[in-house]
């Protein structure tokens, strides 16, 4: 769970804040980073897509960073629990993928899996969650999204 000991507007304000300095520092350190990325249905077709309280104002997936020594899939369900309290079912690695974000490398593990409840954002973190068809995406998506969207289908198809 994320701490809070700070009210939820001031602990978005410092996110803003620390999602700036955490992208210059990489720009100039090119620090590889390793993260999750998570494609989540409600079981009936449709894929969770989030808004974060910092960066742009896009749709995105959830998802997050792998702690040092943690396992993927445990940093999957971990993110799953943090920012919308849900546990996953039927949980699998779709793929992994060497990007760069922010001006450093990353490795992204992709997962999919079943969002067992309603999703309920942490409203620090993620502001919004809301279940779309893959046929009626928001325009504001997240350069990410679609290229993880068409792994999860091609798999879901296979």
């Amino acid at each position: 769970m994320q701490p809070t000991f700070l009210p939820a507007p001031l602990h978005r304000a410092a996110l803003r804040l620390a999602h700036r300095l955490r992208n210059r520092w990489r720009r100039w350190r090119r620090v590889p980073l390793a993260g999750v990325s998570l494609v989540l249905s409600d079981g009936a077709g449709r894929v969770l897509l989030v808004r974060h309280s910092y960066g742009p104002d896009l749709w995105a997936l959830p998802g997050g960073g792998i702690a040092a020594g943690e396992d993927p899939l445990q940093a999957a369900r971990r993110e799953a629990l943090e920012e919308l309290g849900c546990e996953i079912a039927d949980l699998r690695e779709l793929d992994v993928v060497d990007e760069e974000i922010s001006g450093s490398p990353h490795r992204a593990h992709i997962f999919a899996g079943r969002l067992t409840g309603a999703p309920v954002p942490d409203r620090r973190e993620v502001v919004e969650g809301r279940f779309f068809a893959p046929d009626a995406l928001p325009e504001q998506l997240g350069r990410l999204v679609r290229p993880r969207l068409a792994l999860w289908l091609g798999s879901e198809q296979a």
